[in-house]
């Protein structure tokens, strides 16, 4: 920066670094497309996995876009930038996270052809805005309503398809419909409703539907029953100990029979909060915290099942199932706090016994069993079914869906060329941009199938011009001919499209506006042994 007199005057902090214009501009259009092109490849039933191995050595294989992002160490702000799109479509929709990530890069890569041809960025952005919000309404046009749940097992089968589910998606997708069917509320499917548990062994064919909860615990005691009937719940926050004292004391006894009596002191305590319990007419005890020893014999010999430890999460679920409370002290403990379930059984899955929970009061609460062959099977099953669910959730509630397989992708891009030319302008460039940015869509789907993406594009667009409905054809990924998707039961649900198509639009725009990036460099400690200003000695200053 230079002063009246051409003297230059420093402002920023020596080290700091500044990249302006274009430069700036083509770094942080860079830095999104190699985020972009990163799960590329993953887009599609046919999209490779990535295997991920992060600094202690743990392995996530997947190819579920938001996954990927959120385990690769992403240090460039603009690809941080392009993260956060997949973040915000995953909390929204629960699918199309490489959807909106690919649609992203590719609308920056159209947009560096205009600003080559000195196109200015505010121009790019509007247009690029104006494109989104008229690809919302043909999006909602083309939409088809969804009115049976077949048509939602198609939505649930999709999501699963390309997924580490093999053969089983038809299945799963019956189950993700049941789950979200038997949650569903006033027309809202509330998905923290739907609990998966997942364990080693067997297949992923016997993944199961079990209308109430699942927990990883064992009964605290041989002696307890394995099964009760007709099941009293109470839910402790608190353990079944005898308090410690919150500060150090010392106790001396010098007569023997002291001792005796303090530890019958300790026994009774222990025998009041079951006896408490056993009042409240419970007769399952399920706890946060730690069971004591002799609390445990004493539960036993009243015929009480207990577990301990749940997680918190957990014992909020079985609250809102059973219409139990969960109480912070066993004295406190009346029948009105109890929950009430159907049975409550331990069953041995494998090696490990598991406690379920069913008949629950309120039947708003499903488990998902997951089962799977390896480790790494079932955290990708967990994954596939979480997105089903969300998907599924979504189409009910907005009772709308689209084609899948690139259909609507091709359809809005046609319509947005046309539309292009009503606009004028330089506007209008842009809007042409961000139609033939659309096209990378059904483009990866074929690429990553195997097919020549040129001839698929063509073949799409001729079909969607040419039949009466073409706004439902999109790509087989077998044979690389435009066919009739909702005939070939590829479905997603209108809300992802749009999340997806909206994101992608904004984080292009806030990319493209940047046109200066000052980076402040951190400060460098001295060296060992360097005193304070200059160098000085200790003690010098």
């Amino acid at each position: 920066m230079y002063g009246s007199g051409n003297q230059p005057i420093i402002v920023l902090r020596e080290g700091t670094e500044r990249n302006r214009d274009r430069e700036a501009q083509f770094n942080n259009i860079a830095a999104a497309k190699a985020v972009a092109d990163a799960v590329r490849s993953t887009l599609g039933p046919k999209g490779m996995d990535k295997m991920l191995v992060n600094t202690i050595g743990d392995v996530v294989i997947t190819n579920d876009g938001v996954t990927i992002l959120k385990e690769i160490d992403v240090q460039h702000p603009a690809a941080k930038m392009v993260v956060e799109v997949a973040k915000t479509q995953d909390a929204e929709c629960g699918d199309g996270t490489t959807t909106s990530v690919v649609i992203a890069g590719e609308l920056l890569k159209q947009s560096e052809e205009l600003i080559n041809s000195n196109v200015h960025s505010t121009v790019i952005t509007n247009g690029f805005r104006l494109a989104a919000e008229k690809a919302a309404e043909i999006l909602d046009e083309i939409a088809v309503p969804v009115n049976t749940d077949e048509l939602l097992e198609k939505v649930a089968s999709t999501a699963l398809t390309g997924k580490a589910v093999g053969e089983e998606e038809a299945k799963l997708a019956k189950i993700v419909v049941q789950a979200c069917r038997s949650v569903e509320d006033d027309g809202k499917v509330d998905t923290d409703d739907i609990h998966i548990q997942k364990k080693i062994g067997e297949n992923i064919g016997n993944t199961c539907m079990i209308k109430g909860i699942v927990i990883d615990k064992e009964r605290v005691h041989p002696r307890m029953p394995k099964k009760v009937e007709n099941a009293k719940i109470a839910l402790f926050s608190c353990a079944l100990e005898v308090k410690k004292t919150e500060f150090d004391a010392q106790i001396q006894i010098t007569d023997p029979t002291k001792m005796n009596s303090f530890l019958e002191e300790e026994e009774n305590s222990l025998k009041a909060m079951v006896d408490s319990i056993k009042k409240s007419g419970a007769n399952v005890v399920l706890s946060q915290k730690g069971i004591d020893d002799l609390a445990q014999h004493y539960l036993a010999k009243a015929g009480i099942f207990a577990c301990r430890r749940l997680k918190q999460s957990d014992l909020e679920a079985i609250a809102k199932a059973t219409a139990g409370t969960v109480v912070g002290n066993t004295a406190e403990i009346n029948s009105s706090d109890l929950g009430s379930a159907g049975v409550v059984e331990e069953k041995l899955i494998g090696e490990d016994g598991m406690v379920f929970i069913t008949g629950c009061k309120n039947p708003k609460a499903v488990t998902l069993f997951a089962r799977g062959g390896t480790e790494h099977v079932i955290e990708e099953v967990e994954r596939a079914l979480v997105d089903a669910i969300r998907v599924v959730g979504v189409a009910i509630e907005d009772g709308k869906v689209v084609a899948g397989a690139g259909a609507p992708e091709i359809e809005v891009g046609i319509r947005l060329a046309s539309y292009a030319s009503s606009i004028g302008g330089r506007e209008q460039l842009a809007i042409e941009k961000f139609s033939k940015a659309l096209e990378i869509i059904p483009w990866t789907l074929a690429e990553n199938a195997g097919i020549d993406p040129i001839d698929s594009i063509i073949n799409l667009k001729k079909a969607h011009k040419e039949h009466k409905n073409g706004a439902v054809y999109g790509i087989d990924l077998d044979s690389g001919e435009a066919v009739d998707m909702l005939k070939k039961n590829v479905v997603e649900p209108l809300r992802v499209k749009k999340q997806a198509i909206s994101s992608a639009c904004e984080v292009a725009n806030m990319i493209l506006r940047i046109d200066d990036v000052i980076t402040a460099r951190r400060a460098q400690s001295p060296p060992p042994g360097a005193g304070g200003m200059g160098g000085m000695p200790p003690g010098m200053m």
